[in-house]
């Protein structure tokens, strides 16, 4: 799974060729789920850059609550899972990041070692996600909910001995085929696969741990001694 990322440049996600823009972002190092982050969706009305929560809520969900445990769908259910195959075939976005952490259990330790991994050049990302709004069936009025979660995958080389699975992170040339509507499930599955780029990983402290630290040290690498 992918629990938790930052943007510690959010300046550079305009370099994107995303088309959208998220004035008044501030670096975030830690960002977890169930907090406001930066989407990119496309809808009939055209491209959006907008905040959304993560932790999708399905169009049909009685309580948004389900969103808790829906953070990441996994890359090789997503079109046939009931949470998110809707979402899947029409509804998928991009969440720009310039760097993601996961979690590694080591042999013989209680406390699994943070990793926090980047693109090589340090340069920004979009990770594959999905989106939807819901409106509680009690208030059909009500401002509807915005929500996404990440699409997970295989792990590639440099995640295979840190984790299982790692976030689909695109590739820039297929973002206007991913977040178009029109886009066939069969051709968007074939998006989802390892990112093939060149990426470091590098050990960062357990004080990542805690969601309410949230700054540069987060991702500061551990150095021996």
């Amino acid at each position: 799974m992918c629990g938790r990322y930052g943007f510690g440049n959010p300046a550079r996600l305009g370099t994107l060729p995303l088309g959208v823009d998220f004035p008044g972002l501030t670096p975030r190092f830690n960002v977890a789920p169930s907090q406001a982050v930066p989407l990119v969706l496309q809808d009939a009305a055209g491209r959006h850059g907008l905040m959304a929560k993560w932790g999708l809520v399905p169009f049909w969900a009685d309580d948004p609550a389900i969103g808790n445990r829906l953070a990441n769908a996994r890359g090789d259910t997503v079109a046939s899972k009931p949470s998110f195959r809707a979402a899947f075939k029409a509804r998928r976005g991009i969440m720009p990041a310039d760097l993601f952490y996961e979690w590694q259990l080591l042999a013989g330790q209680k406390v699994k070692q943070p990793w926090c991994i980047r693109l090589a050049d340090d340069r920004p990302f979009g990770m594959a996600a999905l989106w939807e709004r819901w409106v509680p069936k009690a208030d059909p009025a009500a401002e509807p909910l915005l929500s996404c979660c990440i699409i997970t995958t295989e792990p590639n080389a440099i995640m295979g001995p840190i984790h299982d699975r790692m976030p689909v992170i695109l590739q820039e040339r297929d973002f206007d085929e991913w977040l178009d509507p029109g886009t066939p499930v069969g051709r968007a599955q074939q998006l989802v696969t390892p990112y093939d780029g060149p990426m470091r990983a590098y050990p960062v402290s357990t004080f990542v741990n805690a969601p309410r630290n949230d700054s540069w040290e987060c991702a500061d690498e551990l150095r021996a001694g």
